[in-house]
């Protein structure tokens, strides 16, 4: 299984509607299988995720945050880990608002 714990993530990517940029930076903390997150940056003044891991380190996670906006926002997520040839770990997300205009997006971060 693939501990994320004590990682740092930053998004390279994200659709348009999604309110990451690679100014957010995301810290991962694990225990067994529960993952939690907190996160800022950039249009997300403050955010948190908690989530699953499961035995490959695939993540179904729920997350909220506020944004610039003072919006409450929240949403599901699943992310597909890969590892990069330096060992670092790159998760491939498909996501969905549960608030607001409920799109679906994908995004990708990488361990910083």
């Amino acid at each position: 299984m693939i501990n994320y714990n004590n990682k740092t993530f930053r998004p390279i990517s994200n659709t348009e509607n999604g309110e990451t940029t690679n100014e957010t930076i995301f810290y991962y903390k694990q225990v067994n299988n529960v993952l939690t997150s907190e996160y800022s940056g950039g249009k997300i003044k403050y955010g948190h995720l908690i989530g699953l891991v499961d035995s490959t380190g695939n993540i179904e996670m729920r997350y909220h945050q506020v944004n610039d906006k003072d919006e409450l926002m929240t949403g599901i997520c699943k992310s597909t880990p890969e590892i990069l040839e330096n060992g670092k770990i790159r998760l491939h997300e498909s996501w969905e608002w549960t608030s607001g205009d409920k799109s679906k997006g994908e995004s990708i971060i990488e361990e910083q």
